[in-house]
């Protein structure tokens, strides 16, 4: 068992802005992550999502980079080499691959954070006085469950799958899911599928606004309310609708946008509606979002009856030694530094019993 301060579970965006503002408050935190390398979620993107097709990523904070240096190249090279220089420059000493089997609590009010049996880190133990969790989503694909989908005798795929449209050339294709990930694959598919049909629950909200800043406090506001009382974080799309993205406008432009309501059932070749109505499909695409991987908790009972966890800002009024980060309004690279900066403090004022100066993160430093 290894003593520490804090572990920071993950390291994607917020769970390296948490560890560069805990370091600006002076504690030396413990920076676990589950994958074999830097870029968090962004390393299993398709690379066919090229960084000017995305709609909005944030610098890691004390960073600045050039937005437009990287054009065509695909993000799932660009973002984890910058996470990489971003983890050298900071020394933040990220250990992987740690994945993390349980959170559970210990002797003298700590928290045992022990790692899974397998890596070269299996089975260690750090006892530590707070938790900043950030695992994400990524691990987590959600499949809804429509009658008739064993008996499918085409090809299903969620679109943490989706690698890019050469695979789709002439098949009939159906995309599911209303967020930015089903306007990424149509917009892909167009012109290369023989056919694409999009189907979705609710009735997509395309805005035609520029989002301002009244509307984004409005949305985080939402999603705050939700999670402050324990209910599962809805989907981002739900709350903000879809812009006026790279990705939404070249799905718009190839007339890929034309939505039909959510399908009844699967047959054998295809899909089908309550009236009667049929369309043939070769491929089914889930763009149906994902659920947070938080299992390793479970040792804590966090969860409500409702089946989220109540959270406050980033922190857990259940279990006070715990931030969440990624989870809720901060799961997104607009919140994932505000976040950071909230769980180090939250941390900070817990350890030491005193309101830290705010970590203003001026520090700057180029990364490639």
């Amino acid at each position: 068992m290894e003593e520490t301060d804090v572990v920071v579970i993950g390291a994607g965006q917020a769970g390296l802005s948490s560890a560069y503002f805990l370091r600006r408050l002076g504690l030396e935190p413990v920076v676990l992550d589950a994958a074999d390398g830097p870029g968090g979620a962004w390393r299993h993107r398709s690379p066919t999502l090229t960084m000017d097709k995305l709609h909005g990523i944030f610098d890691l904070p004390g960073v600045r980079r050039d937005p437009e240096a990287d054009g065509r190249r695909p993000a799932a090279e660009v973002v984890p080499a910058s996470y990489a220089a971003y983890e050298r420059r900071m020394g933040l000493g990220v250990l992987r691959p740690v994945t993390v089997s349980t959170v559970a609590p210990g002797p003298r009010d700590r928290l045992l954070v022990t790692a899974g049996p397998a890596g070269p880190h299996a089975g260690r133990v750090w006892a530590a006085r707070a938790v900043v969790n950030a695992t994400g989503t990524w691990t987590r694909p959600y499949w809804p469950y429509y009658p008739g989908a064993r008996d499918f005798r085409g090809r299903q795929l969620h679109y943490a799958a989706y690698r890019g449209p050469e695979e789709f050339a002439g098949r009939r294709v159906v995309v599911v899911g209303g967020g930015h990930s089903a306007a990424h694959v149509l917009s892909e598919l167009a012109g290369v599928a023989a056919a694409t049909l999009w189907v979705t629950r609710r009735r997509p909200v395309i805005r035609e606004d520029d989002f301002g800043e009244d509307a984004r406090r409005e949305a985080v506001a939402r999603v705050e309310a939700r999670v402050r009382a324990g209910l599962p974080p809805q989907s981002v799309v739900s709350v903000t609708g879809l812009g006026h993205t790279p990705v939404v406008l070249e799905a718009r432009a190839k007339g890929a946008l034309e939505r039909l309501p959510m399908f009844a059932r699967i047959t054998p070749y295809g899909v089908a509606w309550a009236d009667g109505h049929e369309e043939p499909a070769d491929t089914i695409v889930w763009a149906t979002g994902f659920r947070s991987a938080l299992d390793h908790l479970a040792p804590l009972h966090l969860r409500r009856q409702g089946g989220g966890i109540a959270v406050d800002g980033t922190r857990v009024p259940a279990e006070p030694r715990v931030q969440l980060v990624g989870y809720g309004p901060s799961a997104s690279t607009v919140g994932a530094n505000r976040a950071g900066r909230t769980a180090a403090r939250n941390v900070h004022r817990l350890l030491t019993g005193a309101a830290p100066d705010t970590p203003s993160g001026t520090l700057t430093a180029q990364v490639p």
